[in-house]
């Protein structure tokens, strides 16, 4: 009996035990659970912090960057008159220029000023390359034909091309030959030589400057690979055109690039300018370019700017397509005076020749217009499109404000190119 009892006592306190051991694991499990979940609070908490702090820095970068695009947008747009700047080396270079020409003090305008101003400025990085390296230190000392190789090196590195290259060279050796040629005399031929590659195209166009006939219907269809500056430099030209009392409007006729058509229309409000579109996804441009004639006759409208397609599906399509769109304009407005300006980035140098040359055996061009000469050390391919090509350079911009894209003037290029001497 004795024995029974103490199984049974034994077996109580088993359970007991066992009893208490699982309430012990049991508030272990419960207390670490409730650890984790106070850790899994925590990190939580810490998450939504790291992500408070996130988004005010996003906030912070935002805002940072919309007062960047609004000053930038400022500057850009800042159509001020030019001040009266220092009488200073700048200046008074500007105004020699402008003498040179054959310009009278009356004659001369603060805007013009302003504007050699930009463009010797523009070309500070292709001046750094082909000037500092040689002409500074020509001095009076003559020619020789080691300072002709340094020459051609400098002529090749700016992309002027191997043909301009070659034609200046010759010219050159020819001279050099046949009497001794101090530097600046060398300088002053060189000048006239470059001036004479710039010019030919020019004069065999029969156009001095391209500017829109007043009372007339003018088209002008503008042309290239998207990158170059095509959407920017409409705008320019259509500023332009607007400062210039001509009645503008464009015709956002590149429907195969997304924001193309969205671009022309803030620079459209910008300058006052309508803007002919369709907002259809991949709309006929064609199609846009019909309203936008139609437009353009209803209104008296001087000069249609046509932003076209910049790339398709392939090469064969884009000329096509600049096909259909001269057949719309000869059929329904014949006796407009149309133009074809293609537009090359001057930063992309010999890339930007073979873009003139492909797109002058379809496109039936009549004119390029050289963009982002600022940025670069490539303004040479400008006497490359020009004696290559044959291809009159009608604009350029030295700059990315909307004032500073002016038609090119040959005598003035070259004297900011060479600005330094």
């Amino acid at each position: 009996m004795t024995n029974n009892n103490n199984i049974e006592n034994s077996t109580d306190w088993a359970k007991q035990a066992y009893a208490q051991l699982k309430q012990k694991q049991e508030q272990q499990k419960q207390e670490q659970q409730k650890l984790e979940q106070q850790k899994q609070e925590q990190q939580k908490l810490e998450q939504q912090k790291q992500e408070q702090q996130k988004q005010e820095q996003q906030k912070q970068e935002q805002q940072k960057q919309e007062q960047q695009l609004k000053k930038n947008d400022r500057d850009f747009f800042d159509d001020s008159k030019p001040k009266l700047g220092k009488f200073d080396e700048e200046f008074t270079w500007s105004a020699m220029v402008l003498a040179a020409q054959g310009k009278k003090v009356d004659q001369i305008s603060l805007d013009e000023i302003d504007w050699l101003s930009r463009l010797r400025r523009g070309l500070e990085e292709t001046r750094k390359g082909f000037v500092s390296e040689l002409l500074d230190n020509l001095g009076d000392d003559p020619l020789t034909p080691e300072t002709l190789d340094d020459l051609e090196t400098l002529l090749l590195r700016a992309d002027a091309g191997i043909n301009s290259t070659e034609k200046i060279m010759n010219s050159l050796r020819k001279k050099l030959n046949e009497e001794v040629v101090g530097g600046e005399e060398g300088i002053k031929f060189l000048k006239q030589e470059l001036i004479s590659i710039l010019e030919e195209p020019i004069k065999n166009s029969n156009k001095t400057i391209l500017v829109p006939e007043k009372g007339k219907l003018n088209i002008w269809l503008i042309v290239g690979v998207n990158g170059v500056g095509k959407t920017t430099t409409i705008g320019k030209l259509a500023h332009l055109s607007t400062r210039s009392s001509y009645k503008t409007l464009i015709a956002a006729a590149d429907t195969f690039r997304a924001a193309a058509v969205e671009q022309l229309m803030i620079w459209g409000e910008r300058s006052n300018i309508d803007v002919i579109s369709n907002q259809s996804r991949n709309a006929d441009p064609a199609a846009v370019v019909f309203d936008a004639i139609n437009s353009a006759v209803n209104r008296g409208t001087e000069l249609l700017l046509v932003d076209t397609a910049g790339r398709l599906q392939n090469k064969n399509n884009l000329m096509d397509e600049l096909s259909k769109i001269r057949k719309i304009i000869d059929k329904k407005v014949p006796n407009a005076n149309v133009e074809s300006l293609l537009v090359l980035d001057a930063s992309q140098g010999q890339n930007g020749l073979k873009q003139a040359k492909g797109f002058s055996k379809s496109a039936n061009l009549s004119g390029a217009i050289i963009t982002k000469l600022d940025g670069t050390s490539r303004g040479g391919v400008s006497l490359a499109v020009s004696l290559e090509v044959n291809l009159p350079i009608r604009f350029i911009g030295a700059g990315e404000g909307i004032r500073d894209l002016r038609p090119f003037n040959s005598f003035e290029f070259i004297e900011a190119l060479l600005a330094d001497k």
